[in-house]
C-alpha cells in the first residue's frame, strides 16, 4: 500500500461521513414540509417492514403540508399507525386514498432543543472525521516502520491527511450553520 492509496482511501471514508451527517440532519423537523421526515419510516406492510418511500408517493403541496398517496390504497392504516408510532409529533388525517400530514410550526423551546441535536450530530461527525485521521496516521507510521515508505513521505502524507480533516471538517461546520439557520428561521 502507497501513501496515495491510504490518502485516497481516507477521503472516501470522510466523504461518506460527511454524507452521513447530511442524511442525518435532514431527517431533523424544521416546521417546513420535507419528504425526508416522513420517507424513511418503517411501514409493516403485509407482514414485512417496508420503507414509506417504497409504498408511496410523498410530496410537498406547500410549505406546512405533506401528501403520503399509497399505490396500494390498502396500506393506508399501517402507514397511519407507523406514523402514529414514530416520534415526528405530527396526527396524520386520511380521507380513504391519501394522507395529510400538516407540519406545525415549532415552538422556541423546540428549536433551541433542535439546535442542540445538530450540534450532537456534528460533533460526532467531527469525532468521525478524528478518528479517520488516527486511523490513517496509524497506517502511515506502520508503513514508514516497515520500511515500505520513507519518512518524508509518511510526514507529507500525515501532512495531506490533517488538510483533509480540516477540509471535510469545515465542510461539517457549514452543513450546520445551514441547518442551524433552517432551524431558527420563524
Amino acid at each position: 500500500m502507497t501513501v496515495k492509496e491510504v490518502l485516497h482511501s481516507s477521503e472516501d471514508k470522510m466523504k461518506k461521513t460527511i454524507e452521513f451527517v447530511m442524511r442525518n440532519f435532514s431527517e431533523v423537523r424544521t416546521g417546513r414540509a420535507n419528504p425526508s421526515i416522513v420517507e424513511g419510516l418503517h411501514v409493516d406492510y403485509y407482514g414485512t417492514p417496508t420503507m414509506l418511500k417504497q409504498l408511496a408517493a410523498i410530496s410537498v403541496p406547500d410549505a406546512h403540508m405533506l401528501v403520503i398517496q399509497p399505490w396500494d390504497v390498502t396500506a393506508i392504516v399501517e402507514i397511519e399507525k407507523a406514523i402514529l408510532k414514530s416520534n415526528l409529533g405530527i396526527t396524520p388525517s386520511n380521507d380513504g386514498k391519501l394522507i395529510r400530514l400538516a407540519v406545525p410550526a415549532l415552538s422556541k423551546e423546540r428549536r433551541q432543543e433542535l439546535v442542540k441535536v445538530v450540534h450532537k450530530m456534528a460533533e460526532d461527525g467531527r469525532v468521525s472525521l478524528r478518528t479517520l485521521r488516527h486511523e490513517s496516521k496509524s497506517l502511515l507510521e506502520k508503513l514508514e516502520k516497515d520500511k515500505t515508505v520513507s519518512e518524508d513521505d509518511k510526514f507529507r502524507g500525515i501532512d495531506e491527511l490533517q488538510k483533509m480533516v480540516d477540509k471535510y471538517s469545515a465542510r461539517v461546520e457549514e452543513i450546520l450553520k445551514n441547518k442551524e439557520k433552517e432551524i431558527l428561521e420563524f
